[in-house]
């Protein structure tokens, strides 16, 4: 690799790193920060795994798993308020989660009626970057 693509590639590196935490999160400012930007490459549809942003959202969902293992592990938590936490942070509402089922469903889950299937808990991970083990 030349001087010249290693400048080029440092250069490009600055200007994404300064948007998204590409290194573990160390507090709740770059958290925020994580998040943000993990919403806008979903949007975008990096979540989609032939979108050239793909790797990037992964990785990025990597350093958020980690940081909420340590920061939000509640051995204590039941899945409904985890979901309702994720949902506070992500500024969701019962309406935003189809991908778990309809608002009657979520309204059931929330409300300790119904458990989380294994499909659901495996939508919920992915969409939120955390763990399958959060929702036990």
């Amino acid at each position: 690799m030349s001087r010249d693509d290693v400048a080029t590639l440092t250069h490009h590196f600055e200007v994404i790193t300064q948007r998204i935490p590409l290194h573990p999160i160390g507090d709740e400012a770059q958290y925020e920060t994580a998040i943000a930007a993990m919403n806008g490459l979903v949007d975008a549809g990096a979540g989609d795994e032939a979108h050239p942003l793909g790797p990037l959202l992964g990785l990025l969902g990597e350093f958020i798993a980690d940081y909420e293992k340590v920061e939000f592990r509640r051995s204590d938590a039941q899945p409904a308020e985890v979901i309702r936490l994720l949902m506070e942070q992500h500024g969701l509402k019962q309406g935003d989660l189809p991908d778990i089922g309809s608002q009657g469903v979520v309204s059931e889950l929330l409300s300790g009626k119904r458990e989380l299937n294994r499909n659901q808990i495996a939508r919920l991970s992915e969409r939120f970057g955390v763990s399958p083990a959060t929702f036990f």
